[in-house]
C-alpha cells in the first residue's frame, strides 16, 4: 500500500488581527492614527498644563498643525499658545509653521436616569421616599372613601 500524499501547501498560522490590518494598504488609516497619537503624547509635555488637558493633536498636514478643543474659550487659549507650541512641535522634529484651531463640542454628560450603575431599576433614595410618600397618600385616600 502507499501513503497517502500530504497536502503540498504548509500549515499556517492565523495572524493577529492587528498584525493582519497593519500590513495591508488597509491599515494607512491606522498607521495614521496612531502616528498622530503618539505626536499628541510628545506634545503633550511641552504644552502649559491647562492646554495639555484642554485640546488635543486632531492632524499633521504638512508644515500646519491641526488641534481641537472643547469651547471658543480654549480655542482662545489654543491660538493664543500658537507660537509655544510651534516650538514644541519643531522639538520633536516637526516642520511646522502654522496651528489651526477647530472647536468641537464634547460629547453631552450622561444623564444620571441613563447611567445604570447600580443596576436598572436603581433610584436615587429622595426618589425613594417620594414615592413611598405618594402611596401613602393614595393609602389614605382610600381609607377614607371606604
Amino acid at each position: 500500500m502507499s501513503e497517502p500524499k500530504s497536502s503540498a501547501r504548509p500549515a499556517s498560522t492565523p495572524k493577529p488581527a492587528l498584525d493582519a490590518v497593519m500590513g495591508d494598504k488597509a491599515g494607512n488609516p491606522l498607521r495614521r492614527a496612531l502616528w498622530l497619537d503618539a505626536l499628541d503624547r510628545q506634545l503633550r509635555p511641552h504644552l502649559p498644563p491647562t492646554l495639555a488637558t484642554r485640546c488635543r493633536l486632531a492632524n499633521v498636514n504638512g508644515e500646519h498643525l491641526v488641534f481641537l478643543v472643547e469651547s471658543p474659550v480654549w480655542h482662545a487659549k489654543v491660538r493664543l499658545a500658537e507660537a509655544q507650541l510651534i516650538d514644541a512641535a519643531r522639538s520633536i522634529g516637526l516642520k511646522v509653521t502654522k496651528v489651526t484651531v477647530k472647536t468641537a463640542a464634547a460629547a453631552p454628560p450622561r444623564s444620571p436616569a441613563i447611567d445604570n450603575r447600580n443596576g436598572p431599576h436603581a433610584v436615587s433614595a429622595a426618589t425613594h421616599k417620594g414615592l413611598r410618600d405618594a402611596l401613602a397618600c393614595l393609602k389614605d385616600v382610600d381609607s377614607t372613601r371606604s
